[in-house]
């Protein structure tokens, strides 16, 4: 007998900073959504502001408020379902408290939405760190608040950076390059390396995934010639990987793993520090990277860009990420409700 999945329920999409580039390409994504073949979905934020945002871009959108996320099932066909928690003029450009206090509202009650069932993902909008820290936040940044919500540490939230050419896992973060020698640890590689693995099969259907590991030096290292991180950190990680039974390499010199016939060998890249794994995937995916947090009882996708508020309310931002960034949502929690 043939079983049925129940159809996928709708994703959250938190508003992101409301004078940046997030309202705008929600509608955008919206208006695309049958080219796109996207999933479907609702705004957490503000009816009127996203409205006004469309217009900003030309959109005439039809905008509706719901009350609960299962009216946006119903609404989704011939309108763009939002989810009101509060409200501030539509300034886009300038950048305020108030715009700030509904940014995170909307994140607040977007992530409570999927951590309860209530959706099947969570995408969030391009925030201002720095605005939100005026108002009281006191996370690094949206991926920390997600895990701390879902009761993960820090270390077990996982940054992927996603596109149609490269998949990057940067092992250190918004750290300065000096530091980062001494925040590499064997156990740090192993432990967020075996994370990605295990995310590839789950919720990107890679049955046996393929890891190449980042050298931290160039030539890696040669022998210690050229520091000895890669010798006395990474092997050891690489081999631990092995010895789990992961299909793990490296440390591989970084300045040639990034061609097309290199990338053909691998489907993740695990690198040592943030510019190591960004550059490579926004010189190939600049439109269409994801932020995908790894490691979490839940599905957080994010669009692989800032608020960019020099052109909010220009309508020359593109909506390939935000796009993106809802489709993979979409695919992962159609993966993990599939395997139940």
């Amino acid at each position: 007998m043939t079983v049925t999945q129940p159809p996928l329920l709708p994703l959250a999409i938190s508003l992101g900073d409301p004078a940046g580039i997030g309202p705008e390409l929600i509608a955008a994504a919206w208006d695309q959504r049958e080219a796109e073949g996207l999933p479907p979905f609702f705004a957490v934020g503000n009816r009127d502001l996203i409205e006004a945002a469309a217009r900003s871009r030309g959109l005439a959108i039809p905008v509706v408020a719901i009350a609960a996320p299962d009216e946006a099932a119903a609404v989704f066909p011939h309108a763009l379902p939002v989810l009101d928690v509060g409200t501030c003029a539509y300034t886009p450009g300038l950048p305020d408290d108030a715009g700030a206090a509904l940014a995170l509202r909307a994140l607040e009650v977007a992530t409570s939405l999927v951590k309860q069932g209530a959706a099947a993902a969570l995408v969030t909008g391009p925030i201002a760190k720095s605005r939100l820290a005026r108002i009281g936040f006191n996370q690094p940044g949206q991926t920390e608040f997600v895990a701390e919500a879902c009761g993960i540490t820090p270390e077990n939230a996982v940054m992927m950076l996603a596109g149609p050419h490269l998949r990057v896992v940067p092992i250190t973060v918004h750290v300065a390059l000096r530091d980062v020698p001494f925040l590499l640890s064997a156990e740090l590689i192993r432990s967020r390396s075996a994370i990605a693995a295990s995310a590839l099969t789950r919720d990107f259907g890679v049955a046996h995934p393929r890891l190449a590991v980042a050298a931290l030096n160039p030539h890696a290292g040669e022998d210690g010639r050229m520091g000895t991180e890669d010798r006395d950190v990474i092997v050891p990680a690489v081999a631990a990987l092995q010895a789990a039974g992961i299909d793990a390499r490296g440390p591989l010199p970084a300045d040639t793993m990034f061609h097309a016939e290199a990338r053909a060998t691998y489907d993740a890249a695990i690198c040592m520090y943030h510019d190591q794994a960004l550059i490579p995937i926004k010189v190939l995916d600049f439109d269409e990277g994801v932020n995908v947090t790894l490691g979490l009882p839940i599905i957080r996708t994010s669009p692989d860009h800032g608020t960019a508020f020099a052109i909010a309310g220009t309508g020359t931002a593109r909506s390939g990420a935000t796009i993106a960034a809802i489709r993979m949502a979409g695919e992962c929690a159609a993966r993990r409700a599939a395997a139940g």
